[in-house]
């Protein structure tokens, strides 16, 4: 990796990364934890347009998460009525009560396979969730 000193302070040999740098790192990264998991790779387009399908997934999805601590809800935006894309298509997101049990359904999820594909799952800004902002 190619250092940018322009975004480090320091003398000599020593160098520390700017607050502003580390900000948009652990950001970019979803490493931050949060009450929020975000899983993708989960879910398609197809199975989310049928309703009795999504009511098995989110089944599952409560089952699942509900084993790693106090599942507070989960959300699984689906097309709209006459197809369209909506933010957060794909996504299956998992809220927990405290960081410990997003945190441990992360380390459990994580690279786990799930209709032949391996979950990415990544922590979510609690704020863009709470919006209603699942396009992130």
């Amino acid at each position: 990796m190619e250092v940018d000193h322009k975004h480090w302070i320091g003398k000599g040999e020593c160098y520390l990364p700017c607050a502003s740098l580390l900000t948009k790192l652990v950001y970019q990264a979803g490493s931050l934890p949060t009450k929020i998991l975000c899983l993708t790779q989960v879910v398609n387009e197809e199975e989310l347009k049928d309703d009795e399908e999504y009511e098995d997934i989110m089944e599952d999805m409560r089952g699942e998460g509900g084993k790693y601590g106090n599942l507070v809800n989960v959300i699984i935006p689906r097309p709209g009525p006459n197809g369209e894309p909506v933010p957060g298509l794909g996504k299956v997101f998992l809220e927990y009560s405290d960081v410990d049990g997003s945190t441990k359904a992360r380390q459990a999820l994580n690279g786990r396979k799930f209709g032949g594909n391996p979950v990415v799952a990544t922590f979510y800004p609690e704020s863009k969730f709470a919006q209603g902002d699942y396009g992130g």
